[in-house]
Formats: structure tokens, sequence, C-alpha cells
């Protein structure tokens, strides 16, 4: 898959300095893991599964979850299961016969239930060609030895490395007492299992779930102190360059409302969908207003400034906008580039004079900048977020 594939290469070309590349599950995990953008999930369940995978029913969807936990209820989980073997068993055929068709497939999971549910599955593994991993739900230090220890049984037999995306949502993770002990249990664990796990992910809902709260449009999952705190910790644990894994935002569940029960004004300025987009920019904007987009953009910000990159989905309106706010500015590209490129330590002005550029304490962040540029593009100057929405 490649992001933003829709556009015609006149729109590429005006839009961006440098193009996103093209992604596969057999790409180097530096940048897989980069590469789940907006990462839509759906019960396994659901109708026209393999119509979106194989007609782009969802333009510029990238990475999806098929969900046999929580969005699955107990009485359809054997159906679930059923239709779940049914679209992978169509899709390696499918591939077997075509394999132009991966191309340009999303990056599909599969988030299990449970431990023992997964054991079952892995003896379909002949079916897993079309899969790039699995989500183990509430991952723990009882459960996370037993489910990376099956995905690495399985990749024994695979042609390929499938991964694992350990989703971070228990009580003794989120609780203060029990959480850095719990951390770094857990962190050993996936430290030993380093190469097949791609992505650590929050579970924002379950955590808010374990204190009877739940957000509303107006707040960032960061205004609620409680996950903000744990969401600090897991960045400190998991974050650390020496030894990084990419962790993803929790999911933002608003996809529609009505602005006149919204108590904060909206905040997305007029200016840069007029100047970017004309009249058009503005319906753009009220369009977005009355689906919370505005939430959104503003919790995908703080969720970079926290050193989060990739988001959890619910709803196919929120794909563009959330891959389009990691693209990789001109200025971004161009200071990371002069980082890295330095031939000498110490600290010099941008060229963009308005900042001074660091080489020792930067150059982390330059370098994953550029892994990010080569996934997602690089704007020209002129252009912007806004050119994508």
């Amino acid at each position: 898959m490649r992001f933003f594939s829709d556009l015609l290469s006149k729109e590429i070309k005006r839009i961006f300095y440098k193009e996103p590349n093209n992604i596969t599950k057999a790409s180097p995990k530096e940048y897989i893991s980069l590469a789940l953008g907006a990462t839509l999930y759906m019960p396994a369940f659901k109708e026209g599964i393999l119509d979106i995978i194989l007609n782009n029913k969802y333009k510029r969807l990238t990475s999806m979850v098929l969900c046999l936990e929580d969005s699955v209820p107990e009485e359809r989980v054997e159906e679930a299961e059923k239709n779940l073997i049914d679209i992978l068993t169509r899709l390696t055929n499918y591939i077997g016969a075509d394999k132009s068709i991966e191309e340009d497939m999303p990056l599909i999971f599969v988030r299990v239930r449970s431990v023992e549910q997964f054991k079952r599955l892995s003896d379909m593994r002949d079916i897993f060609s079309p899969l790039t991993g699995f989500n183990f739900p509430k991952f723990d230090s009882g459960n996370g030895e037993e489910y990376l220890s099956i995905l690495k049984e399985i990749n024994e037999d695979m042609s390929y490395n499938l991964y694992a995306m350990p989703i971070l949502e228990s009580k003794n993770i989120i609780y203060k007492e029990s959480r850095p002990g719990e951390l770094i249990r857990v962190k050993d664990i996936i430290d030993s299992y380093r190469s097949n796990v791609l992505n650590i992910r929050i579970g924002g809902t379950d955590f808010l779930g374990l204190y009877s709260i739940r957000r509303q449009m107006d707040n960032s999952i960061y205004d609620i102190g409680v996950v903000r705190d744990c969401i600090a910790d897991i960045v400190n644990m998991f974050g650390r360059s020496e030894g990084e894994y990419i962790i993803s935002g929790p999911v933002w569940e608003y996809f529609s409302s009505n602005p006149d029960n919204r108590i904060f004004k909206p905040q997305l300025r007029q200016s840069p969908f007029m100047e970017h987009l004309g009249q058009r920019g503005l319906k753009k904007r009220e369009y977005y207003l009355e689906r919370c987009i505005d939430g959104l953009i503003k919790e995908i910000v703080l969720d970079k400034a926290n050193g989060l990159i990739g988001k959890t989905i619910i709803h196919p309106s929120h794909i563009s906008i959330v891959n389009a706010l990691y693209v990789v500015t001109k200025e971004e590209y161009e200071d990371a580039k002069a980082i890295v490129d330095s031939n000498n330590s110490g600290a010099y002005k941008s060229r963009y004079n308005n900042k001074m550029n660091e080489v020792n304490p930067h150059l982390n962040w330059a370098n994953k900048v550029l892994r990010r540029a080569y996934v997602y593009g690089v704007f020209n100057e002129e252009q912007n977020y806004v050119d994508l929405f």
C-alpha cells in the first residue's frame, strides 16, 4: 500500500516535496511500525469486509483490524470466527492466483479474544498469508509470554514475520500501586520478543471504564488526568530512544454530533481552509465541526507532541484526517536532514531562522522524522494538512 494513492499524479506533485513510498508487510519493521496511520477496527462478523479490502471502499485506508474481542458479543463469537476464516481463506486463494492483489491491500491484523482462542486459530496458519499480524488485548505479565510464544511458533512456519501489537489496557497497568512493577514486567516480556513486536497500543476506552468515566466530545484523552498519567508512564517505559517502540494513540470515539450541544467554541480556524481550499474549504470545515473532527485533530496533535504515532479509529471519516497529520512538513524535513547530515556536534540556527537545531539532543528526533517522511511523504513548502483533508 501507499499513503494517498488515490490522488492523481498532478495532485501528488502539487502537494508533495517527497512522495510517500510503497509499504508492504515485507518492508523493514522500522517503516511498517510507523505506517499504520489510521487503523480502522471493525468486528470480524461485519458484512462486506472483502469489498473493503479488495475494492478500496474506504479511500486511503492503509491498516485495519478484524476484531474478535470487545466489538463481538459472546453469542456472536462463533459467527465472527467463521467469517474471519472465510475471509482469510478467500484472500489466500486470490493472492495465490494473482500476487499483485496484495500491492493495494491495507495491512491487515486480527485482534483475538483470548490466549485460548489464539491457540485454536494458530492451527489455521496456512491461511494467515494475507495478515501482517495480531493484536493482543489486555496484554500484561500474566498472558504476554504465552501470546508471544504462540506467535513465535507460528512464524517458524511462515515465509515472513507476523507481528504482535500488544494492547495495554488492564488494571495492573493503570492502577497506581501496581503500574511501575507491571510495566517493567511487561517490557521484559516484550523485549525478549522484540523482533516480533511491531507496535504498542493503548486501550484508552478500557482504562476510562475502570474509573466509570466516559470522555465527552470536548475532551481530549489528555484532559483525563488518570489516563494522561498512565500514558506518560507508558511512553517513559517504551518510548526511550535507546530501545524505542512505536506507541499508537487511543481511539477517538466520536463521529457525529449536534453542534448546539457543545460547550466550547470550535477549535478549527477558518483561514487555513479558506486559503488552501477557498469556499469549498469553509464547507469542509463546517462538515468536520458537525462530526467533532476538530477534537480528533487536537488529540492527534497532542499524541504527536507526546511521542505517539498512529491512531486507532472506529469510523472511516477519520482516515484522511489521521493520515494527513502524519505527513512531514518541509520545515521538519529540512531541519531533520540538516541535523542528520551535520559533520559536527553543537547548535546551529535553522535555515528557517526561527529555532536552534542541536545535533546531539535532536538526532533521535531527526532520524525518526526521516523515517516518517519515507512512509508519509513531505509537504511542499506552500502546502499543509488541509490540502489532504
